[in-house]
């Protein structure tokens, strides 16, 4: 989803007036950077936060939703400054935790957001609005929208996941018509020496694939990972989950991706018959509304390649 920009062109004849409209604007920007509403949480908590947040930290998970907003960012966790598509995004932004207090302090934010399993809630409180969300409380399009209200944004917010909705199951449809009603696909994650397989509701693509596009999931991952969201296996069983196509999300740089050339790997049928899709891991691990629209992006390149 492509965003539109706006380019100002400012005349010759209003140059003349730059000092009063450089007061003026100054005025204005305070103005709107003190204004503030109120945001009420899920639990029904009210907390006044900017109008127009100009400095934004975001602790966890949500960095891709301000980057698509155009909210500007100051501090972000270190998962979220990895992920190569926010790079631009990102550019200059400190990297912080919530342990760490003072730089936070330093960045002077307006407005902090994360998730509730964070330390040292009540000092980044005391620093700005701060507005923390339980992981997998709400749906994952319905989360994109709370960050919408949070900055602001809902009617932003709204429109992008109509949008988004409507592409991912017109692109569902073209899928299936291309690998058959029937079949099955598998998520699966090597990281920290460890295999994991996903069920429809832990990012890596997975909300795209079984809840918008109606894609079949294998019996053996549905008894496993989709009340839990994830399951660990050993390396050597990674067969007995994967179904027709496997999407196999792998870090760049990760030393353990070894597996590719075993034997048992290389007998499983999805690999045999070139139905393995592998993902960059770092881009894989969210479900923000940057990370949706280039997930969406991949699947449907990997999928109806011709």
């Amino acid at each position: 989803m492509n965003k539109l920009s706006l380019t100002m062109l400012m005349g010759a004849g209003l140059i003349l007036g730059a000092c009063s409209a450089t007061d003026t604007s100054d005025e204005t920007s305070e103005s709107a950077a003190a204004e503030t509403v109120t945001y009420t949480t899920v639990d029904g908590e009210e907390i006044a936060v900017p109008a127009s947040p100009e400095r934004v930290v975001v602790l966890s998970s949500y960095a891709g939703d301000l980057i698509n907003f155009d909210v500007n960012i100051v501090g972000v966790d270190a998962w979220s400054a990895g992920n190569p598509n926010f790079s631009e995004g990102l550019s200059g932004v400190a990297v912080v935790s919530n342990a760490d207090v003072e730089k936070i302090l330093e960045l002077d934010p307006d407005l902090i957001i994360g998730l509730d399993n964070i330390e040292n809630a009540d000092q980044l409180s005391e620093i700005a609005p701060t507005v923390l969300f339980t992981y997998g409380e709400l749906s994952y399009l319905d989360q994109i929208v709370e960050i919408g209200k949070v900055v602001n944004k809902e009617e932003e917010a709204v429109a992008w996941v109509e949008a988004f909705q409507a592409e991912a199951q017109t692109v569902g449809e073209e899928i299936k018509v291309a690998i058959g009603e029937e079949a099955t696909v598998t998520v699966a994650e090597n990281f920290d020496k460890q295999m994991y397989i996903f069920g429809d509701n832990w990012a890596r693509g997975t909300e795209i694939l079984y809840q918008e596009m109606g894609l079949n999931m294998p019996e053996t991952v549905k008894e496993n990972a989709l009340d839990a969201g994830y399951y660990a296996i050993s390396e050597e069983v990674l067969g007995d989950y994967i179904g027709d196509y496997l999407i196999l999300s792998l870090a760049a740089t990760d030393p353990e991706s070894s597996f590719l050339d075993a034997e048992w790997f290389k007998s499983i049928p999805a690999v045999q018959n070139n139905q393995v899709f592998v993902a960059d891991a770092e881009t894989f691990y969210f479900n923000d509304s940057l990370s949706l629209d280039y997930q969406l992006d991949f699947f449907e390149e990997s999928f109806l390649a011709e």
